[in-house]
């Protein structure tokens, strides 16, 4: 079997969930023994015959010309869409309505639900992280849900043997609150998070690829206001120190605006950190009752969630829970299972 991988352009640029999704399976699938190549724009156009399944990860703008360019020639794909919004199905509804009047009224205006909603009636199957996820493409963007598998995120089995004292002899501490993602995004609240730090006396890290614009100034001024505060502008994802800080850390706190459901809280949770999180996006799908959940909208309910996690003892449970089910290797299975279905 041989499957073509695809994303947006700029993927590499940003990095994030994504890019390791899209790495991480094809590491794994190859392991299964499947050809992976990921797609070159500059090959001769003959060579999408060679494949027998292109696999899209993200259904958005970046990948919207690409997907069509492949359901026009009747060649076959699947899409990870990675899409949720906090909107209910019924708006979601009516903003795809209101992009099929506009598209034939007023050329050149499109929405994002609209192109989202056209790559997911193309493709053969639709591959969402989440029930929730699933939900939402199917309720509110009318995909049938005979097209819809659910294909978990993953995590990498390397954080289960992550070295505290890497991260404790390099910053000299441990024991800590600890966030990873991208600092600056508002769906990311970070700038909530600092806040509901300042009010608790305990040393807390942000690891984050520091991006311009959004929270970010509000973030750093923040930040330096506290003393138990420690920003590091980013470590790459196979680093050992990114290990290390999971497994040396005390609490994980992911307070975003939603998270579907939050690869670096499934990487803490597989270091053996107790795990502080948002309820929205499917995040309950992964972690259960083993987890305190948020309301992201409420430094109060974000300090209560830390101070709660705080106070309790560390527990195998929520970790054996993500081994047993969320490694990539399973994952890499159950996508295989898939392609052989179409």
């Amino acid at each position: 079997m041989k499957i073509c991988f695809a994303c947006y352009q700029s993927v590499m640029l940003i990095r994030g969930g994504p890019h390791v999704k899209l790495f991480q399976t094809k590491k794994h699938l190859e392991k299964l023994g499947v050809s992976v190549e990921l797609y070159n724009m500059w090959e001769s156009a003959e060579k999408v015959s060679d494949y027998d399944l292109f696999h899209l990860f993200s259904a958005n703008l970046g990948v919207y010309h690409f997907a069509r360019s492949l359901w026009e020639r009747k060649i076959k794909f699947v899409v990870n869409p990675i899409f949720y919004t906090r909107r209910s199905p019924a708006m979601v509804r009516r903003i795809c309505k209101l992009d099929k009047v506009t598209r034939k009224v007023v050329r050149g205006v499109w929405w994002d639900y609209g192109m989202f909603q056209d790559i997911c009636q193309w493709a053969e199957l639709v591959l969402p992280n989440t029930k929730a996820e699933g939900n939402l493409i199917s309720e509110g963007m009318g995909i049938p849900r005979k097209k819809i598998r659910i294909i978990h995120n993953g995590v990498s089995r390397e954080f289960l043997d992550g070295n505290p004292n890497l991260f404790k002899e390099k910053y000299g501490i441990d024991n800590f609150i600890l966030n990873v993602g991208h600092i600056g995004p508002d769906r990311k609240n970070v700038l909530a998070l600092v806040k509901a730090l300042s009010k608790i006396d305990h040393p807390a890290v942000i690891i984050g690829r520091i991006t311009p614009g959004g929270e970010t100034e509000k973030i750093l001024t923040e930040s330096k206001k506290n003393k138990n505060i420690l920003i590091i502008d980013g470590l790459d994802h196979s680093s050992p120190l990114l290990a290390s800080a999971y497994a040396a850390c005390d609490v994980f706190a992911l307070p975003s605006k939603f998270e579907t459901p939050g690869r670096a809280g499934l990487e803490a949770a597989l270091s053996g950190a107790k795990i502080v999180i948002t309820p929205y996006g499917g995040t309950k799908e992964y972690f259960e009752d083993m987890a305190e959940y948020v309301d992201p909208y409420s430094v109060e309910s974000i300090r209560k969630g830390i101070e709660t996690a705080l106070n309790k003892p560390k527990s195998a449970e929520l970790k054996e829970h993500i081994k047993n089910n969320f490694l990539w290797d399973k994952i890499a299975s159950d996508t295989l299972a898939i392609y052989r279905e179409i």
